[in-house]
């Protein structure tokens, strides 16, 4: 019965989706499909255009209206917005993804840049040929376009109205006419038709990436064999003793310019070509038109023409004063590493659930690897240490000295222009993972992904003071990271209700603070005593955070003044609320079980009470995403490295 059920299920999804291909699908006469442009005129929409409505379509979220503290410290009044169509594939680069959105209004809208090619600059593995795979995943996803039947470039039914008339049809129809007919097209019109262009069938396609319909991928050509017939098509020499050698029946038109007109053309590491190869594309680009193969004119190309390239490349190809021409016809878009800690950390969970990987990957271990990652792309300053600054981009509070830390992200920024262009990629961090998978197939621990990433980093083809640098961060930044993080995981792992406990430390710090700055008693919450503020309890928190001595008075006016401002913004108040409260409150609670979390972690025999009180915080563990081996790994790393003696 059931498999009969599976059956049915498999026959109702493949009739669904044959039955909704069948109501998309149309054909009728060139007539009949001037109707459909007036009743619609969208529907003969240029590329750019095209996959502009795509990409907005999906919808979009403006972040300078966002409420969220962290996205305000990330972008400010910057006017950046994000885009649901790239929303769940691609991480940290919301900038990156505006330009390239820019890019296609500006060019929807037929401005100059409809007539320039969108260049993507930037290393292996930050997402070039990604953003370019899902342009062409938005096309095939896409509602079916209308074309001349059996045309080789699925060209626009439009190109059928004569020239002379052109300017009528566009008033009747409310629509700009551009482009001609392809030679074979007109070919056709003539002999088949007898120029009764108006009986010219028009049917329905869809973009194809497998049938190289409305989409094209080059790769580089070898500089010795660079024959444009890649490009644009070639003469069939088996016909020529049939036709004559102008006759358009000769032309096999299969070349990326036809097979991605209407659509999208890539161009893998474009500048490994040589420079007379890409006068062709320029000519697509500029002037809309490329030569059809032989003597048979030009032909016209509508496509968003998208190439890509490492730096080096770009460096070398713009050093030379020959390309200018080129250089003035390209819109160049920096495509960096991602440069924010939890967006980088995503992008590792999107690899994972893409592979076949489902070995336990224990807590931390792709914040360590992604922590290694960003240390490595950024650029050192004056202003701060780099795990400080890697804070800062991750949108973080930083608290130094008992304050906030006051940095200008956009002068960070600005100071290091290249940021993000150098590093190590995610793909590195996944064959680390693997590796260390394949060293510890009872899981991955951080422990076990730092080692594997020395080891790699240690093996690695990188140049000594890379090497060095990397080891550094990963024996030394890293490792001291992984042991605060550590000892905060198990201390709310140990103490019972750890929010409730911090909630009540903030709470009874804010009670006392509060008499204190306004010379006031403070009632017991329980035997509604009224006591003098208690200044031990208040220093025990402060000392935490090094607030000691006079500063502890400018520190209790400062945290009275900002709550009670949150609180008259309808923010809900919590001990997260202040970032160096906050602070002192963690590490008022890790020091409080630091003792007792040393002796029963490091302990070889344990009484009832210690066992029990071990127990539990294993089994805390396990809530937290561990399992047992993972659990054990980090305790003896925790009582071999955290509590020293």
């Amino acid at each position: 019965m059931d498999k009969q059920k599976e059956t049915r299920s498999f026959v109702e999804l493949i009739e669904k989706d044959r039955s909704l291909r069948e109501a998309q699908f149309w054909r009728g006469s060139f007539l009949q499909y001037l109707e459909k442009v007036k009743e619609d005129p969208s529907v003969r929409e240029l590329a750019h255009a095209r996959l502009y409505d795509i990409v907005i379509g999906q919808g979009q979220e403006d972040l300078a209206k966002s409420e969220d503290p962290r996205v305000q410290r990330l972008f400010g009044d910057d006017p950046v917005k994000t885009y649901n169509f790239f929303k769940d594939e691609f991480f940290g680069i919301e900038r990156t993804i505006a330009q390239l959105v820019r890019y296609l209004h500006s060019a929807a809208l037929k401005g100059e840049e409809s007539r320039q090619m969108l260049y993507l600059l930037g290393p292996v593995g930050a997402g070039k040929s990604s953003l370019a795979e899902k342009l062409r995943r938005g096309l095939e996803e896409s509602e079916p376009i209308y074309a001349i039947e059996g045309c080789p470039m699925q060209e626009e039914p439009l190109h059928l109205i004569p020239r002379h008339l052109r300017r009528e049809f566009e008033k009747m129809l409310d629509v700009t006419i551009e482009g001609d007919l392809c030679p074979i097209c007109r070919y056709r019109l003539e002999h088949e038709f007898d120029n009764r262009y108006e009986e010219v069938p028009v049917t329905t396609i869809t973009f194809s990436k497998q049938a190289r319909r409305g989409m094209a991928i080059v790769p580089p050509v070898d500089p010795n064999n660079q024959d444009t017939s890649i490009l644009i098509g070639s003469e069939d020499i088996s016909k020529l003793d049939r036709y004559a050698e102008g006759d358009p029946r000769v032309l096999e038109l299969n070349g990326a310019f036809n097979a991605g007109n209407r659509g999208i053309i890539e161009f893998i590491e474009i500048f490994k070509n040589e420079t007379e190869y890409l006068h062709t594309i320029i000519t697509a680009t500029q002037e809309k038109f490329v030569p059809a193969p032989g003597r048979h004119g030009t032909v016209y190309v509508d496509t968003v023409i998208v190439a890509h390239s490492n730096e080096a490349e770009w460096q070398k190809f713009k050093a030379d004063p020959t390309n200018e021409a080129i250089l003035d016809r390209i819109v160049r878009i920096r495509v960096p590493y991602n440069l924010r800690l939890t967006e980088e950390v995503k992008i590792y969970d999107k690899l994972l659930k893409s592979s076949r990987f489902d070995a336990h990957v224990a807590p931390h271990t792709l914040d360590i690897a992604a922590m290694f990652a960003i240390l490595s792309r950024l650029t050192p300053s004056t202003k701060c240490d780099l795990m400080t600054k890697l804070k800062l981009y991750n949108g973080e509070e930083v608290v130094e000295k008992g304050r906030t830390k006051k940095a200008n992200l956009d002068e960070l920024r600005e100071e290091a222009r290249s940021e993000g262009m150098t590093g190590i990629s995610p793909r590195f961090i996944m064959k680390a993972l693997d590796n260390a998978l394949a060293d510890s197939p009872e899981g991955v621990t951080p422990i076990h992904m730092r080692e594997a990433l020395i080891k790699m980093v240690k093996e690695a083809d990188f140049p000594d003071n890379t090497r060095k640098r990397y080891l550094e961060f990963l024996q030394d930044t890293i490792h001291k990271a992984y042991l605060e993080i550590l000892e905060t995981e198990i201390t709310k792992a140990f103490v019972y209700a750890y929010e409730e406990q911090a909630e009540d430390l903030f709470q009874n710090y804010l009670d006392h603070a509060e008499a204190y700055v306004n010379n006031e008693r403070v009632k017991d919450r329980n035997t509604k005593e009224e006591l003098q503020p208690d200044q031990v309890f208040l220093r025990s928190i402060e000392e935490q955070i090094a607030i000691i001595g006079p500063a502890a008075d400018g520190f209790r006016q400062e945290v009275i003044a900002y709550l009670w401002a949150a609180g008259r913004r309808g923010e809900k108040i919590s001990y997260k609320s202040y970032e160096p409260l906050k602070e002192a409150i963690e590490k008022k609670l890790t020091s409080s079980v630091r003792e007792i979390s040393r002796v029963i972690t490091k302990a070889r025999t344990r009484d009832e009470d210690q066992k029990d009180k071990y127990d539990s915080l294993v089994h805390n563990l396990f809530e937290k995403g561990y399992n047992e081996y993972s659990a054990e790994v980090v305790l003896k790393y925790a009582a071999n490295n955290l509590w020293k003696d």
